[in-house]
């Protein structure tokens, strides 16, 4: 074997390997297309249902089969009845008959909320949750700096209509082939795709739409262009915007009725678009004037061109040589196109018709649909149809003339019009006869490059001029190619014309460190603690003198058709992706539509680095795209999600899992029925072990990902940063009650069942306990501790936010953290020892880290116990002096977000370097 073969071999399987990624990408993109059309059908459904539950006659349904399923021994849930006896009973010997009251009473209420008279309720919970709603939809109505100011890469989008391929070859790929000349990166989207459209604006310096109707999604479209500053433009090529003068063009009565209607209809929405955008573009002087006329405030005008298809296909043209015709045929071509020409080729009938009475040796071809004057029928064979064919075969044909027509109507409309005819045959060297419409007489100069035939008599002459006179022929012929090619090709019009409006663009450069951070959340729809520290990086880091940028999700919007939305926090640039929050856990692991729009804005701010956080049902698409295009990427590993489908690790039975080495076949019994675990944790690892650096927020959580195989030079710590108090605590009063804070909600991972019986078991009264309900905040309780048989005070109070956390840490004297996991970090802990509060934790976990046992805190054992947390609880009940004048001594050694920042840009920095 030779050295050249295992190199054959090797390009052989990338070229295999290559065509197999482009497979399941495309798969992959299907698969999602599939999922997003099963999730409309279902928010279709959850509406009829909707509509169902409301009516009155689903209301007796209900009743009925409830009635049914208590005869049959069920409740209304499904359960059986023996079940909700016995649970109530339960409830009955612990809580009392008063606490099942309450629960009943609570479920009941609970329904009634959901019956459509629930409108004519009012309170202040409304108030609140509305005053909420609204200020999480704010953020992403507001007026956002425009794209160019943010540095991103200079773009513009064209939302086009596409159906015609003529206008659309000479409206938008030649602008978009103009403009990149200049420097713009140029995207073009179909406007009947609205959710594309909306996406590629996010990140868009200028907006042009070509030939849209004003309909319901181009004014959303022109709106948000507006919400980015960007002021609109509205380009066309006819003078289908001005509903009398279109009404004017005799072609339009070779149409029927009502397709004349349609036709007519459409100006009134087209000169609307046009008006909403209040800039124009106009492929003729004579359209220009229309559109100031029609009220827009700038118009400038951009003429039809060539571009490179047309100058390579007439090059390839132009080096074959023509074959001479054995019968001497001199052929005349008419290019139509459409069936609305009929009136058009009134003009030089006539004059044609005579020059080949005149002249035997003249054949007329006609490309496309034409309805030919009676008098035409005497020619027979010299007269062929062609039918309509692409732009290189329509091009092939013109190649083969000896002549070429335009003949237009004289009206503003075809005044409006531009010179394409001409264009196309003079790159081809083909001489043209053409009517002295507007454009024509700009360009054609009589007996130089061309002719121009106002009657008969011109059009009759003209032809007869070239048909006996080849020389002639290949005179004009070369001269009109020199001439289009000198003040049409893409460079001089893209030099001359575009860049008046769009000049090449200053790409921004900067030393500063670009980064992109990634979370599920961010504000305005905050949630978790991973949250907290994304947003506060990005803040801290912008304040080190880094560009920082953020790819999140939002709560889909209807009106946003499923695109990305950018916005801005606190002076940060944000884009979401449109993602709900019951997006099932396997499809969120790849998420083909998230992983585009965050390409998108990857591509837009040129990230030097990317950092993941929390990316649950974000998808792994995005580390996929970072590693494609070279980006290196960090990630914050906040929890156990990329090692465990359950992202703390909690079993169904509310217990931890104390795997250390996650091991496949203990997860099957915990996930019965999961047939993708294998699948997942190989796509986890893979993409992980590509990154630059893994940052845990603690010692203990790097210590899970080392004993699952990673290196301990790719694993670093980044310790969270919090909230450090505003004012001094206030310490414990003797001789008063010690109060004792929860954080931690219901849940029994948090370890709320087990505070539950240890209050309940204390014989001592000299207590309080400070409970926090999430809820509250929404105008609704869901904590009732009113069947707690305690000696003491239990307390709730509403959750805190920055406002109010010095206010909560200065009502406790000591914080319960019995949490029932090894926490990857415990904000809430370092809250606490900042303020002077002591701290009852379990161990081992990073949530206590930070706590020496007996010097700021007691750690109990992670064991599920009541036991070792009531005698924390009381050893201190019965030293209350201990807290009269406690310090926490070890506080200094806590981070901060300042510190937190500094640390991770360092780690940034060494990645990019």
């Amino acid at each position: 074997m030779t050295e050249k073969q295992p190199q054959e071999i090797l390009e052989k399987r990338l070229r295999h390997v290559e065509a197999l990624l482009e497979c399941y990408r495309g798969a992959a993109f299907l698969h999602s297309v599939r999922a997003d059309v099963n999730a409309e059908d279902a928010a279709h459904v959850r509406h009829l249902l909707f509509g169902w539950n409301k009516s009155p006659l689903s209301r007796v349904g209900r009743a009925l089969r409830g009635g049914w399923l208590l005869v049959h021994g069920q409740t209304v849930e499904g359960r059986p009845l023996k079940e909700a006896v016995q649970r109530a009973r339960e409830i009955v010997e612990k809580d009392g008959v008063k606490s099942l009251y309450r629960r009943v009473r609570r479920r009941l209420d609970a329904r009634l909320q959901q019956r459509p008279k629930t409108k004519k309720k009012s309170g202040k919970s409304k108030e609140i949750l509305s005053e909420n709603v609204e200020k999480v939809l704010n953020p992403y109505r507001q007026v956002v700096p425009p794209a160019r100011d943010l540095g991103l890469v200079p773009k513009i989008l064209i939302v086009a209509e596409l159906s015609i391929p003529q206008c659309a070859k000479y409206r938008v790929w030649q602008r978009k082939e103009e403009l990149e000349l200049l420097g713009w990166e140029v995207e073009v989207v179909n406007w009947h795709d609205p959710q594309s459209a909306l996406s590629a604006m996010q990140t868009s310096w200028e907006v042009i739409f070509y030939r849209t109707p004003a309909v319901s999604v181009i004014q959303t479209l022109i709106t948000e262009a507006k919400r980015f500053g960007i002021e609109p433009w509205w380009e066309v090529d006819d003078l289908i915007f001005d509903l009398e003068l279109y009404g004017q063009n005799s072609n339009l009565l070779s149409l029927s009725k009502s397709e004349q209607e349609i036709l007519l209809e459409g100006a009134g929405l087209y000169r609307e678009c046009l008006q909403l955008c209040g800039r124009g573009i106009a492929s003729t002087r004579v359209l220009g004037d229309i559109m100031l006329r029609a009220g827009v405030r700038e118009v400038c005008v951009i003429e039809n061109a060539l571009d490179g298809e047309t100058l390579r296909i007439a090059d390839q043209l132009l080096a074959i040589e023509k074959a001479p015709r054995e019968n001497g045929d001199i052929v005349v071509v008419y290019g139509s196109g459409t069936r609305t020409h009929d009136q058009d080729f009134v003009e030089c009938a006539a004059g044609l018709a005579a020059a080949m009475d005149i002249e035997p040796r003249l054949v007329l071809k006609i490309i496309g649909e034409l309805t030919l004057p009676d008098d035409f029928r005497r020619f027979g064979a010299r007269v062929e149809y062609l039918e309509g064919r692409d732009y290189a075969g329509y091009m092939a044909v013109l190649a083969g003339a000896d002549i070429a027509i335009a003949p237009l109507e004289p009206s503003i409309f075809n005044d409006a019009k531009s010179n394409i005819k001409f264009l196309e045959a003079a790159i081809l060297q083909v001489p043209a006869v053409c009517s002295p419409c507007d454009t024509f007489r700009d360009v054609v100069e009589d007996n130089r490059n061309g002719f121009l035939a106002k009657d008969k008599t011109d059009w009759r002459e003209m032809l007869l001029a070239l048909a006996h006179d080849e020389a002639l022929r290949e005179r004009i012929g070369h001269q009109a190619r020199l001439d289009v090619l000198e003040h049409y090709r893409p460079e001089a019009i893209a030099r001359q014309q575009v860049a008046v409006q769009f000049p090449s663009p200053e790409r921004r450069k900067t030393d500063r460190l670009r980064v992109m951070a990634v979370n599920i959340f961010f504000k305005p729809r905050s949630f978790g603690g991973a949250t907290l520290v994304a947003e506060e990086m990005a803040t801290h880091l912008s304040a080190l003198e880094t560009d920082v940028a953020v790819f999140t999700s939002y709560e889909p919007i209807p009106a946003l058709f499923s695109s990305s939305l950018r916005y801005e926090i606190e002076g940060l640039p944000v884009v979401g992706s449109p993602l709900s929050t019951h997006i099932d856990p396997i499809a969120g692991l790849d998420n083909p539509r998230c992983t585009a729009q965050f390409i998108s804005w990857v591509k837009a701010f040129r990230p030097d680095v990317v950092h993941f956080h929390s990316i649950q049902g974000l998808g792994l698409g995005m580390l996929q795209a970072c590693l494609e295009k070279g980006v290196p990427f960090v990630v914050t590993l906040h929890d156990a999600w990329w090692l465990c489908e359950r992202q703390f690790m909690v079993k169904p039975n509310g217990r931890y899992c104390f795997q250390r080495h996650i091991d496949l076949n203990v997860c099957r019994s915990c996930l019965p029925g999961a047939m993708h675990l294998k699948v997942r944790q190989d796509m986890m690892l893979s993409m992980l072990k590509e990154a630059s650096l893994l940052l845990t927020p603690s010692e203990s959580h790097r210590a899970l990902y080392l004993a699952n195989g990673f290196d301990p030079e790719q694993v670093k710590v980044n310790r969270n940063g919090f909230s450090w108090p505003k004012v001094p605590h206030k310490p414990h009063q003797p001789k008063t009650p010690i109060r004792f804070g929860f954080v931690g909600g219901q849940e029994a991972v948090k370890g709320f069942p087990l505070v539950r019986e240890v209050f309940e078991g204390l014989e001592s009264t000299d207590w309080e306990l400070v409970l926090i309900d999430n809820t509250l905040n929404l105008g609704f309780a869901s904590m009732d501790v009113s069947g707690w048989k305690v000696k003491g005070k239990i307390t709730i109070q509403p959750a805190y936010g920055d406002a109010t956390r010095d206010d909560f840490f200065n009502s406790i004297d000591v914080l319960l953290f019995p949490s029932q996991w090894m926490e990857s970090y415990g904000l809430t802990v370092r809250e606490a020892l900042a303020r002077d509060v002591w701290v009852i934790s379990t161990a081992p976990g990073g949530q206590a880290e930070d706590i020496v046992d007996g010097v700021n805190g007691n750690l109990i054992p992670l064991d599920g116990r009541p036991e070792p947390l009531k005698t924390a609880v009381e050893g201190i009940l019965a030293r209350p002096d201990m807290l009269d004048s406690y310090v926490n001594s070890m506080k200094d050694a806590l981070p901060n977000f300042r510190r937190q920042a500094e640390e991770l840009k360092q780690y940034f920095q060494s990645v990019v370097q």
